[in-house]
């Protein structure tokens, strides 16, 4: 009994094992030759080993070869399947066994069944692999050995122990059934990861056409308030030139956004510059004006008088940090309210503060701000703050919040002196 036992645990195992193997099967499936070549050296593998170690029970020697071979025919194809019986005919003749001619034709019909059943198999659902694959292993033996004994003159060993043979059988239909039931679920599991992972390049696409869109409107929203001015409002010559100089670099710096993310996947090297924290500060205030005033909000501005403030970094880049985080502040305050604008001296360096009197925000919506995706705005992609977030880091600067719901929030953007 411990040796029957041995025996088919062994063989259990050889035959299992190649599944761990599987996964990287399955990922070079558009090699097609080279896929059906790995299939065939698997289950070749696992026809020499059960060829070698039979289990027998009730006196008589049976392997599980046929398992192997039915499951790597059906998977493999017909050239798989010639190359996996004409292994079992040479293994045999290297075993020494007798009769090898008579074995070779007498297990022709099984290739041959193979061949018939292999398209539909591959048509077949679930439950139909399951019952060809146990079918087949089956058809397999009982053909094969039917007509080897009956060439060799002694039909009768066919049915020699029959209660050996329901074993043998039941024990080969239950292995290729469990066999082909966990392929099966590797396959749906491998599939079903292949849909997610589409899915998610789906919604990054969605999601990156949405933060296009999201970082062009502003400067857009721009130069149609000042365009708007134009339209409506008496100014004298030396205002217009400076709102049609703001209006030229808004357009300019929507072609810069298209264009950073039109290199994503290639990014072009920063052009590093000194910055002038209180010339932002008003270039800021320039900008946000008419969206304020649509909202019903006043900017106030504070800037020291006894020198400037200099960092380092993309100017382009940190306006649209700037914009994007002064953007969403007046967005917060639906009811109106006041945006304080403040550039400050700050030990080892120097801050911008984006002030204003909103909604405020929870110490869970601070920890998650600059996340992928994640937005306190319910039609927001949050895509706008991540990539102000990483312009500032880029800038080996740093964001600290502070908020309180319903009093506001203050953005301290903190950066080291040029």
């Amino acid at each position: 009994m411990m040796t029957y036992f041995k025996d088919f645990l062994l063989n259990i195992v050889v035959i299992y094992f190649p599944l761990a193997l599987y996964p990287h099967i399955y990922k070079i499936r558009e090699r097609k030759h080279f896929q059906s070549f790995l299939l065939f050296i698997f289950f070749a593998t696992e026809i020499a080993i059960t060829m070698y170690s039979p289990i027998t029970i009730q006196g008589v020697e049976n392997d599980l070869r046929a398992v192997p071979l039915a499951i790597g025919s059906l998977y493999g194809g017909p050239y798989v399947s010639a190359a996996l019986f004409l292994t079992v005919i040479t293994v045999r003749f290297v075993m020494g066994l007798p009769n090898e001619w008579i074995y070779a034709v007498s297990i022709l019909p099984a290739f041959v069944f193979g061949l018939f059943l292999h398209g539909p198999f591959l048509r077949s659902r679930f439950v139909g692999r399951l019952g060809i694959a146990a079918l087949y292993s089956a058809l397999i033996k009982f053909s094969t050995l039917t007509l080897y004994f009956t060439l060799t003159g002694a039909p009768s060993m066919i049915f020699r122990s029959p209660k050996a043979m329901l074993d043998t059988y039941a024990l080969q239909i239950l292995v290729a059934g469990g066999c082909v039931y966990l392929l099966e679920f590797l396959r749906r599991y491998l599939l079903l990861q292949d849909e997610v992972i589409r899915s998610e390049k789906m919604q990054m696409v969605s999601d990156m056409a949405a933060s296009v869109a999201h970082e062009i409107r502003n400067p857009l929203t721009t130069v149609r308030g000042f365009i708007q001015l134009f339209g409506t409002v008496d100014m004298n010559p030396q205002k217009k030139a400076e709102y049609m100089r703001l209006c030229l670099d808004e357009l300019h710096r929507a072609e810069q956004i298209i264009s950073d993310y039109l290199s994503l996947a290639k990014p072009d090297p920063e052009r590093m510059e000194d910055i002038d924290l209180n010339e932002e500060i008003l270039y800021l205030s320039n900008v946000l004006l008419t969206y304020a005033n649509y909202n019903n909000i006043r900017i106030e501005i504070e800037i020291p008088r006894d020198g400037s403030l200099c960092t380092r970094g993309d100017r382009y880049k940190f306006r649209q940090a700037l914009i994007n985080i002064g953007k969403n502040a007046i967005e917060a305050m639906p009811s109106g309210g006041t945006l304080e604008l403040q550039a400050e001296k700050r030990q080892g360096g120097f801050a911008v503060i984006i002030r204003d009197t909103g909604v405020g925000m929870s110490d869970e919506q601070i920890r998650r701000l600059g996340s992928p995706y994640y937005s306190t705005k319910e039609k927001g992609t949050g895509l706008g703050t991540m990539v102000s977030y990483n312009i500032i880091k880029r800038m080996n600067g740093r964001i600290e919040v502070a908020s309180q719901i319903g009093q506001g929030t203050e953005f301290s953007l903190i950066f080291p002196s040029a």
